[in-house]
């Protein structure tokens, strides 16, 4: 038979089920449990910073009262209200949570969805430091005060600090003052604060284990509130503790009731998952950075007679590993080589690739190469690392001297050349299969390269988006370059970094779908009145010549205060080459900022400084190179070597 709620018989199983709802339960609840919600908050007061959340209706009147017929029936309504009120908070709340990706909005949104609708105040713990994944925690175990937050009067707002500021806890007694809260907190093994957090469920402030742990976790002598008015509620992530959060309520509002555990552990669970995530998150940021810088040179070269600039860009904040890569390497001669490639996609696969195709372009650099040579063997290099490995990259020698530039190019986009008199001009060159196709070959063309004139190489990312194609992209590029020049005159180049500044700017809010690499080169050149070369038989006789040759180079230049330095370095470099030589050697002189002095021969076996003993008659030619001269090295080409010093100008 159905009992009516009206009737007597029916008040007692009523009020039972009342006693029921509000006993704590034992299970741990699920996260996103619907009995997991929580009573909309007391009343606040009038003073209170910030909105005032709906009040809750008063207890319903108890037995002996008036309107006893009408009290269960409010009572069902009351408390059906406050559990759709807890369960519509503990949605919000977690979305919330779930919003931040970082550590601190997390525990940031723990904060604000907490303060003032489920409490007064709330600090946050965390661990110091937090571990990442399955490391494992270093000892001792030390909490640190990330965070708190609290409801602040009308009266407070003129203090300064921020509003996440030192937390001053609400006390039962007046006259106790307000006491900050402890930053450090060490626990010790063994004790009431460890047990706590073992056992994971949140528990009341007055229970027996929470009256030893908050002073412990507060700080000797601070006084915490009384009743139902705080809550423990540890932060356990996938595999350990990494915190804890205490959420406090003053006299001036109902105290927690058994279901608000329920609530906190909830928002507990949310938070310490959301930052377990957000650390392994930001150690991945920092591999990939730091993978990225690792592939990416420092800083580039200065070479004679060019002026390098370069920025990279990747696709998206969140993925800062890419394919994209930029180099510049200096070459025998004064010469410089220019590379951009990129590698088809922008993960940590693709930085792998990139890496390793960047320093075999190093080494075949090295090797004096061809470009089209160069290409050939990045080809090689790709399908070596797998079949689906392919890459576009440019590749170009840059000559200061002759004032030429070659350039091979492997399915890349053209490069631009930005003239001294403001013209823009998309450089006709083989376009070349991509770098991984396999059973193709690469051409090389060779065009002039005026001084002042600007090189711009760069990836599609920079002119290729949804929202056009590579070849508008290449029109606008062009176009840009070419308005920029005309805002410096057609006798001035337009400043290097500027420039690419003023490029990258030519990005739209849709434009950034791919990472972007960006190469810009300045042509100064070198004159040929300040190059001095000639061949010199391999004879006896020969280094007698050589310094004849760069005495009379020196005293044309003005450099007479350098000749007797430069001819005793000359000589030993000269002598060096031609013990070993079968064809005339090289001599070469370069000035510019530096004197550079190159002397080359047939012979591939590199000198080596070696320490002379005292019964030596020879063996101390590098040695005086190496301590008279600024800088010194040796380069194997395909047809010998260069032996190169250079000497600082007065």
């Amino acid at each position: 038979m159905t009992e009516h709620p009206t009737s007597h018989e029916g008040r007692q199983p009523l009020a039972a089920r009342q006693q029921e709802r509000a006993r704590p339960r034992q299970q741990e609840v699920p996260p996103g449990a619907a009995t997991a919600s929580i009573p909309g908050p007391s009343p606040v007061p009038a003073t209170a910073k910030g909105p005032v959340p709906d009040a809750v209706p008063n207890p319903v009147p108890g037995p002996g009262t008036a309107s006893d017929a009408a009290g269960p029936v409010a009572d069902t309504q009351t408390v059906t209200r406050r559990e759709g009120d807890r369960l519509r908070f503990v949605g919000a709340a977690t979305r919330r949570i779930a919003r931040g990706i970082d550590l601190d909005e997390i525990v940031l949104g723990l904060c604000r969805a907490s303060v003032p609708t489920f409490s007064d105040a709330i600090l946050v713990y965390l661990r110091d430091p937090l571990p990442v994944g399955d490391e494992r925690p270093v000892n001792p175990f030390v909490l640190r005060l990330r965070r708190t937050d609290r409801l602040r009067l009308a009266d407070e707002e003129s203090e300064s600090g921020p509003e996440g500021e030192r937390l001053r806890l609400p006390v039962t007694d007046p006259q106790a003052g307000l006491l900050p809260a402890a930053d450090l907190c060490e626990i010790q093994a063994g004790g009431a604060l460890a047990e706590v957090l073992r056992g994971v469920r949140p528990v009341f402030g007055d229970s027996a284990a929470a009256r030893v742990a908050l002073p412990e976790l507060l700080g000797a002598g601070r006084t915490v509130p009384t009743g139902h008015r705080a809550i423990l509620a540890p932060l356990r992530g996938r595999r350990r503790v990494i915190g804890a959060a205490v959420f406090l309520r003053g006299t001036d509002r109902p105290p927690f009731e058994a279901n608000d555990l329920l609530v906190a552990a909830q928002l507990a669970t949310h938070t310490a998952l959301g930052i377990d995530k957000a650390v392994l998150y930001g150690r991945e940021a920092y591999i990939a950075d730091e993978l990225q810088r690792t592939m990416l040179p420092d800083s580039l070269p200065q070479p004679t007679g060019v002026r390098l600039a370069s920025r990279y860009l990747p696709a998206a904040e969140t993925a800062r590993v890419g394919g994209d890569w930029y180099d510049a390497i200096p070459l025998p001669g004064s010469r410089v080589a220019l590379v951009v490639g990129d590698v088809m996609g922008h993960s940590m696969t693709s930085a792998a690739i990139m890496g390793q195709l960047r320093t075999t372009a190093q080494t075949l650099a090295g090797l004096d190469l061809p470009p089209q040579e160069v290409l050939h063997h990045l080809d090689e290099q790709a399908q070596r690392l797998g079949s689906d490995r392919m890459a576009t990259c440019l590749y170009a020698v840059y000559d200061p001297v002759a004032h030429r530039i070659t350039i091979a190019n492997a399915g890349h986009p053209p490069p631009v050349l930005l003239h001294l008199g403001g013209r823009a001009e998309v450089l006709r060159v083989p376009p070349g299969a991509p770098i991984g196709v396999g059973g193709v070959d690469f051409e090389a063309v060779e065009l002039d390269a005026p001084a002042g004139a600007t090189l711009l190489l760069y990836t599609d990312g920079l002119v290729e988006s949804r929202m056009r194609d590579v070849w508008t992209g290449i029109e606008i590029l062009r176009e840009r370059l070419a308005a920029t020049a005309q805002l410096t005159g057609p006798d001035h180049s337009p400043p290097l970094e500027a420039l690419c500044d003023d490029v990258l700017d030519m990005l739209g809010p849709g434009d950034r779908d791919d990472d972007i690499a960006l190469l810009a080169a300045r042509f100064d050149g070198i004159a040929p009145s300040d190059v001095a070369y000639w061949f010199l038989e391999p004879e006896d006789a020969a280094p007698g010549r050589a310094r004849r040759l760069a005495r009379r180079a020196l005293s044309r230049w003005g450099l007479d205060d350098l000749s007797d330095e430069v001819e005793l370095l000359v000589s030993e470099v000269v002598t060096n080459a031609v013990r070993y030589a079968e064809r005339p050697v090289t001599l070469r002189l370069l000035r510019t900022d530096i004197l550079r002095c190159e002397v080359g021969d047939d012979s591939p076996q590199l000198p080596r400084q070696r320490r002379a003993r005292e019964t030596d008659e020879g063996g101390r030619g590098l040695f005086l190179v190496n301590r008279l001269a600024r800088r010194w090295g040796a380069t194997r080409l395909s047809t010998g070597k260069v032996v190169w010093f250079e000497m600082a100008t007065p």
